[in-house]
């Protein structure tokens, strides 16, 4: 079974970091939530408080198969300083795994050198941050071993993609028309 980390952080754009979650575990992929605070609970950029599954020492990082980060502010600012976080982000491109970011939280993709050569998607104020090859203006795009959105009205086409990476372009289809989406 594949295996996906979603890290949070307080100030996270709930919709993108759960309907993520959500999907994902509709397909039937292990989708662990990973706090990168110093608790489970997270408040995210609107209020809403969610419980993550773990904190980020006591995640099994290194099993997972996707690295997913979602964006918001100050979530994405959380995630970019979290020094284990970005060393768990170089290991896993250096081991060819999957990494996936959405809104703001490409720029620390970008950040740690990982856009370099690629096409991307930001959401359009953080667009003159991304060092890489190709700014699209596109709901998520995948190139290479890293799939980028948006922002929050990509979050679905953004979790779908995920889906068809890990579990093939069927079962996206399957999870796609089980939640009645017309995208």
């Amino acid at each position: 079974m594949k295996k996906v980390c979603v890290f949070l952080a307080d100030g996270f754009e709930e919709i993108e970091g759960l309907t993520v979650v959500d999907i994902l575990r509709r397909a039937g992929v292990e989708t662990e939530t990973v706090s990168v605070m110093d608790s489970k609970r997270i408040q995210g950029s609107h209020n809403i408080f969610v419980e993550a599954d773990s904190l980020f020492e006591e995640a099994d990082i290194a099993g997972a198969d996707m690295l997913v980060l979602p964006g918001g502010m100050p979530g994405t600012l959380h995630l970019r300083d979290h020094r284990g976080l970005q060393d768990r982000l170089l290991a896993a491109a250096e081991q060819g795994k999957h990494l996936a970011a959405i809104c703001a939280a490409p720029t620390v993709l970008s950040g740690l050198g990982l856009l370099r050569g690629k096409r991307a998607c930001v959401y359009p104020s953080f667009e003159d941050q991304l060092d890489c090859a190709e700014v699209l203006q596109v709901p998520a795009v995948t190139d290479g071993n890293i799939t980028t959105g948006r922002g929050m009205g990509a979050a679905i086409p953004f979790a779908l993609e995920l889906t068809s990476i890990l579990c093939g372009r069927g079962k996206a289809e399957e999870v796609k028309s089980s939640v009645v989406y017309e995208g």
